[in-house]
């Protein structure tokens, strides 16, 4: 389904079924920034927007094209490159990857078959999801449909936060890219002259370990890979990350505004047009990154716990009312929990989590304070209206005394889905209703019992 159909469906099913929550509200007006399109930026220089679920760039230079980032999967591609066909014919000279995940690669294939390109990237290309996979740690993949939200219907995923809900057409393989890089740059900057265009590319760590920025000089423009869209950054993921080292995002943030850009083009969407606005943003994006991390670290040394640190840092009033610092795509307590994670391991400093009981173990214990299983039940049951986080909290006990317990999966599934609704994130909206889905599908069915022949037929 597309975005437009996507959207409408899920506007139809709140207005006939239940009213739109504030944060709902939120998501869908989102859909402005996924119009799909081709934004002229600057003179010979486009983005499009709303094809996939990143953007794709193209510079036109005097006998060729560079491409920046190519698109989820080969249909999105196509479709960004049909689009650009209609304002130029030239052959694709060079390809510049921003990063080496799946949404901005996915489409090389189409861009590199539409000439013969020197294919660019940074050193290290590709070393989060190597790092993953060389542990033979694949568990990270489910984590990413649930995040995505791949197995929701269109009425339950509205978007992705900074992109349209896009459905990749080739199943799991839709972020491996039919094709790989063929140049590699290991230097603080690296200066190319292509189709007589002068880009240079940037390393600039931040969202990955291998991400770049690509700066055109002479036009003023700044592609700024996942370092930056609109939306409070995932400084980790829910899928699962290695840390993300914040410290030198932002540093990679002041480096963008060293450059001072006329035109700032985000890894997802619409650009930025001006050099006052670009400014602006770029600032309050660092400002706001640089405001948590240091609220963590001040925290840290105070002996807070990764729970209390969620309760005690925020971001500034005046950053966290604009747009754009919204948490539509992370959100700012994972990012504390990773800063803490990231510098001082999982051990949160309390001695009584050195070695705690296991969650069977404590599950029988509270449940035997409550009065009893059954008594833990009609608890979880009576908060699910007004508190369905605490209902989620006492199903887990319940489902460590009991894995199969199919009215506790189903009530998790119900508190689940009432946060999920109430979540501005959409990576964890996603989330709470892919796991609410699995579980409604996983709880046992009552068995039917057999019909037994009468003894003593008429």
């Amino acid at each position: 389904m597309t975005r437009t159909g996507s959207a409408a469906v899920a506007l139809m099913w709140m207005s006939v079924a239940v009213a739109a929550t504030d944060a709902e509200k939120l998501l869908l007006a989102r859909e402005a920034e996924f119009a799909q399109g081709v934004i002229e930026v600057a003179e010979g220089v486009y983005t499009a927007v709303g094809f996939g679920v990143s953007t794709s760039s193209m510079i036109v230079g005097a006998d060729g094209l560079i491409v920046i980032d190519t698109q989820v999967d080969p249909p999105a591609a196509e479709g960004v490159l049909t689009a650009f066909r209609q304002i130029t014919d030239k052959p694709v000279k060079a390809i510049v990857l921003t990063h080496g995940h799946g949404d901005h690669t996915g489409g090389i294939g189409v861009f590199t078959a539409a000439g013969d390109p020197e294919v660019w990237a940074r050193q290290g290309y590709g070393e989060e999801r190597q790092w993953l996979e060389e542990a033979g740690l694949h568990v990270y993949r489910a984590r990413g449909v649930r995040q995505a939200g791949f197995m929701l219907t269109p009425e339950e995923r509205l978007n992705n936060g900074v992109a349209q809900a896009y459905w990749p057409k080739r199943g799991g393989a839709a972020f491996d890219a039919q094709g790989r890089p063929t140049h590699f740059f290991a230097e603080r900057r690296k200066t190319l002259e292509i189709a007589g265009v002068r880009l240079e590319l940037v390393a600039a760590d931040g969202e990955t370990g291998d991400q770049l920025y690509a700066w055109l000089p002479d036009r003023k423009v700044l592609f700024a890979g996942d370092n930056f869209y609109k939306s409070w950054p995932n400084l980790y993921a829910i899928r699962g990350t290695g840390y993300r080292d914040v410290r030198a995002w932002i540093a990679s943030l002041a480096s963008m505004l060293a450059e001072e850009p006329h035109y700032l083009v985000g890894g997802h969407t619409r650009p930025v047009l001006g050099q006052e606005a670009v400014t602006e943003v770029l600032t309050n994006y660092r400002n706001a990154i640089a405001s948590i991390f240091e609220q963590t670290i001040a925290g840290m040394n105070r002996g807070l716990t990764p729970d209390e640190l969620v309760g005690t840092v925020a971001l500034p009033p005046e950053l966290a009312d604009l747009d754009y610092l919204r948490e539509y795509y992370g959100n700012v307590d994972w990012g504390v929990r990773a800063i803490f994670q990231g510098y001082l391991g999982w051990f949160d400093g309390n001695p009584s989590n050195l070695f705690p009981l296991s969650p069977a173990e404590e599950a029988g214990r509270v449940a035997e304070l409550a009065g009893g299983a059954e008594a833990l039940r009609a608890s979880a049951r009576a908060a699910l209206a007004e508190d369905p986080q605490w209902t989620a909290q006492l199903c887990d006990h319940l489902l460590a005394l009991n894995p199969a317990d199919p009215d506790a999966m189903l009530l998790k599934a119900d508190a689940l889905d009432a946060l999920a609704r109430e979540l501005l994130t959409a990576t964890g909206r996603n989330y709470y209703m892919t796991v609410a889905r699995q579980l409604r599908q996983r709880a046992p069915r009552p068995v039917k019992a057999e019909l037994q022949p009468d003894p003593n037929p008429p």
